[in-house]
């Protein structure tokens, strides 16, 4: 059995993320978009909404969903990050935020094992949106 680097199998997901996603009809604009607020994997759209997506990756057969590791802390840095994409980049696009879930499997290769779409919101008044 191949042993990969945390780094490797992130790479790995945010590819299979990205595959996925353009199999499903969404145009990506950017990967890995950094800003002083955070960084942003995926970045696409559909025909409706401009899409931030958070990639985690997890080894096969992992207890704890990946989808726990994007507390509030990292929530509010996505957001950030992507108002400061909307303020470079005009869309008249709903911004959506959506987390994939990506399992890479012991013989190298990764799948998507959810979508979860409109993950989470920005919240109170004086949103960049």
């Amino acid at each position: 059995m191949a042993l990969f680097s945390k780094k490797e199998v992130g790479n790995l997901g945010e590819i299979t993320a990205a595959k996925f996603l353009k199999k499903n009809k969404y145009k990506i604009l950017h990967k890995n978009y950094k800003t002083k607020f955070g960084e942003i994997d995926i970045i696409c759209e559909n025909s409706e909404y401009i899409v931030f997506v958070e990639v985690k990756t997890r080894k096969q057969g992992a207890v704890i969903p990946g989808y726990t590791a994007v507390n509030y802390k990292k929530q509010q840095h996505i957001i950030r990050t992507a108002g400061v994409y909307l303020q470079e980049n005009k869309s008249e696009k709903q911004p959506r935020f959506d987390i994939i879930e990506v399992e890479h499997r012991v013989n190298g290769t990764a799948c998507v094992k959810e979508h979860y779409e409109d993950a989470f919101w920005q919240r109170g008044d004086y949103g960049v949106f």
